[in-house]
């Protein structure tokens, strides 16, 4: 196959959807997005008129001297998305196997609606607002690292923390499948990594198809769960006398919980919900690639992507992702130093001497335990690397 500017170009059906000052462009074989600019969809646009590549590499030339125009070029770059079908009558051999979401489609969107519509958002900015100024007006309100440690046996502790902690990852991630049935569209659920902390991701793909404002609310979807969750447990705290220690120290762990998971969504280093939500509101769809390629002009070690670019007037907010990385890293330093250092010496320290007892004594197997817990969450850990290694790979 010789590509030349006298190559004929068939492309794919394609579903083309205008933003602020670009345009998405969705393969309606896989179900993949793309975010491409104004000349990119004239040539598409001229390309599917059956134009001349060498005529249409002239106009845009002419209509768009700051560009740097290549037509051979941006016909390769169609041909790796998979977006071309035959060139010169030769057909292209690409994986067209639809990788859009599917699932969750029996939750009826009318239901959905009931908890996610117009008054959602609104809602979910008062009840954080509220859960904050509960945090200031009661301080001891606050969680400390503690929290986790109900029993003396920390296998008890790690059990009740990593059920809730199921329980309220769940009850996020359902939140973000509401948000997005409620406007009939289908997701799924995966399991990936950010850092070393395996995470729950609901694939959202499918919100691309609707109007950059109504995704917001995909994007707060769990957060506003989270939000609603802690509101109900710190107001039974506030209004309820418990005097059962079991029933206090639940409740005090999904305080905690939450609270380490909203503090962790402003750590922007990360693709977070936040995150995406201010890309989605900014219309800065590459803002951490791009982000990543401003801040390697200072720090050497920060790999350059060149498959990202920087289009005009998003200037301002790629430089002030650096500013809320850095802000992030203090944040997850602050959250090590406050919180899971702490719980990481106290459950060592309570828990590994043990192993030296006797076979027969209940602290040794609560020890034993303990490991083989951390031996899981490593391996689940190194399987999410590899697999998103393997996923980038391919």
């Amino acid at each position: 196959m010789n590509l030349s500017l006298n190559s004929t170009i068939l492309l794919h059906d394609l579903i083309i959807k205008k933003e602020s000052n670009f345009f998405i462009v969705e393969n309606s074989s896989t179900g993949e997005f793309y975010q491409m600019p104004k000349p990119a969809i004239e040539a598409i646009d001229k390309i599917n008129k059956s134009q001349n590549l060498k005529d249409i590499e002239l106009y845009l030339e002419k209509n768009y001297p700051e560009e740097d125009i290549d037509i051979i070029e941006f016909i390769k770059q169609l041909l790796d998305l998979g977006l071309i079908k035959a060139i010169d009558n030769e057909e292209i051999a690409f994986n067209s196997i639809n990788s859009s979401a599917t699932g969750f489609k029996w939750i009826s969107p009318r239901i959905a609606k009931a908890m996610f519509n117009k008054w959602t958002l609104p809602l979910f900015l008062i009840i954080l607002t509220i859960n904050v100024c509960m945090f200031i007006s009661f301080p001891h309100y606050t969680p400390t690292f503690m929290d986790i440690f109900i029993f003396d046996s920390m296998v008890a502790n790690l059990l009740i923390y990593l059920l809730l902690s199921l329980i309220l990852i769940i009850s996020h991630e359902f939140g973000h499948i509401l948000a997005i049935r409620s406007f009939d569209l289908p997701a799924s659920v995966n399991v990936g990594h950010r850092l070393f902390l395996v995470v729950v991701e609901t694939d959202l793909t499918a919100g691309w198809k609707l109007p950059s404002k109504k995704r917001n609310i995909l994007f707060l979807g769990g957060m506003f769960i989270d939000q609603l969750i802690l509101f109900t447990v710190l107001l039974v705290k506030l209004t309820v006398a418990i005097d059962h220690y079991l029933i206090n120290g639940i409740l005090s762990v999904v305080v905690l919980d939450i609270f380490i998971r909203t503090i962790y969504q402003f750590c922007f280093y990360m693709k977070t919900d936040l995150y995406y939500l201010v890309e989605n509101m900014t219309g800065c769809y590459n803002l951490m690639e791009n982000g990543k390629n401003y801040m390697a002009k200072w720090i050497p070690f920060i790999k350059v992507d060149k498959t990202s670019t920087t289009f005009e007037g998003e200037e301002k907010i790629v430089k002030l992702y650096g500013l809320f990385s850095f802000i992030g890293v203090i944040l997850t330093m602050s959250l090590f130093i406050i919180y899971f250092i702490p719980q990481t010496i106290y459950l060592m320290v309570n828990t590994l001497p043990h192993l030296m007892n006797p076979i027969g004594n209940p602290y040794f197997w609560d020890a034993l335990v303990i490991v083989a817990q951390f031996i899981l969450m490593i391996s689940l850990l190194i399987y999410s690397i590899r697999k998103k290694r393997k996923s980038a790979s391919a």
